[in-house]
């Protein structure tokens, strides 16, 4: 790293972060929101990228938010929009429940296997999300919500991209405070 640069946009590393916004920026709209939420669910990875235990370490108390939490969260926010609200399963969430509702956050507890369990979890319910999206005949398929009503596939999209993009800024300082890595 030179020592001219100083906004943080210039410390990403060019290896790590690919290509992954590169996706169209033209034509057809699924394409464009399918790029959009592919590169931010890919910005989540990277941004946890060669950890494991440290991925539970909270951000500061009294607050239950940490990389491991997010990952839990957003596997959840996956299964609920996708799999209950457009595919109308009846599936409870992987990581809260009605009695704990921050348990993404607050179960998020180093020990054994829970980033791998958690990691297991988000990509079973992204892969579920890019199937329906994919079979789906267009973007006006309609689900039910408790909290918004009737949404289309193409709300659950923008919502998505704009749940990770949140989440991810979020992770922007978890990282940096795990280990100093910024950027990404």
């Amino acid at each position: 790293m030179t020592s001219d640069r100083t906004r943080r946009v210039e410390l990403i590393e060019a290896a790590r972060s690919g290509n992954r916004f590169e996706g169209p920026a033209t034509g057809d709209e699924r394409p464009m929101l399918l790029a959009m939420l592919a590169a931010q669910r890919t910005t989540l990875e990277l941004k946890c990228a060669g950890l494991d235990e440290e991925l539970s370490r909270r951000s500061v108390e009294p607050s239950t938010l940490s990389l491991l939490g997010l990952v839990r969260h957003l596997a959840d926010m996956e299964r609920n929009w996708f799999r209950r609200v457009l595919d109308g399963q009846d599936v409870e969430p992987r990581f809260s429940s009605a009695a704990d509702p921050d348990g993404d956050f607050d179960g998020a507890v180093s020990g054994p296997g829970a980033a791998a369990r958690a990691w297991a979890a988000w990509r079973e319910e992204v892969e579920f999300a890019d199937r329906f999206t994919a079979a789906a005949p267009d973007l006006d398929v309609e689900g039910e919500s408790p909290w918004r009503g009737k949404v289309s596939l193409r709300w659950v999209l923008i919502h998505m991209i704009e749940e990770y993009a949140r989440h991810n800024g979020h992770a922007d300082l978890l990282r940096e405070r795990i280990d100093g890595t910024v950027g990404m």
